[in-house]
């Protein structure tokens, strides 16, 4: 599977962003997908993911209520609306699949990974 995330950019405290992230190659629909974001000095973390039916995600306490992901099977997209945006959730976000029907926060249990997108929160 191939991903390509875009979306990212400037925005202010308190906007709103949609990452999107396209899908590619061999059955898509059937991985789980899932965002992790990396801030400046910090090690990467697990953002948000969701299974390939759509109907479970996951969020990081940090995002959780600002931030919902969602999927498009058709399309093969996933999206991530965040909302309420925070100068912490400034770094480059990356998405990923993983070839299981279930959410880990853990980043060596997902297989591919996308080029990511910067996002930027000013004050």
């Amino acid at each position: 599977v191939q991903l390509q995330a875009s979306g990212g950019g400037l925005v202010q405290a308190g906007g709103s962003l949609r990452l999107s992230c396209v899908a590619c190659g061999r059955n898509p629909a059937t991985y789980s997908l899932g965002w992790f974001r990396q801030a400046p000095g910090k090690e990467r973390e697990f953002v948000a993911g969701i299974v390939p039916s759509g109907v479970t995600s996951r969020y990081s306490d940090s995002v959780k209520g600002r931030f919902t992901i969602s999927r498009d099977n058709v399309e093969n997209t996933m999206y991530l609306q965040m909302n309420a945006l925070e100068r912490d959730d400034t770094a480059v976000h990356y998405c990923a699949a993983a070839s299981y029907s279930s959410i880990t926060n853990v980043e060596a249990a997902w297989h591919y990974w996308g080029q990511g997108t910067h996002v930027t929160v000013s004050s």
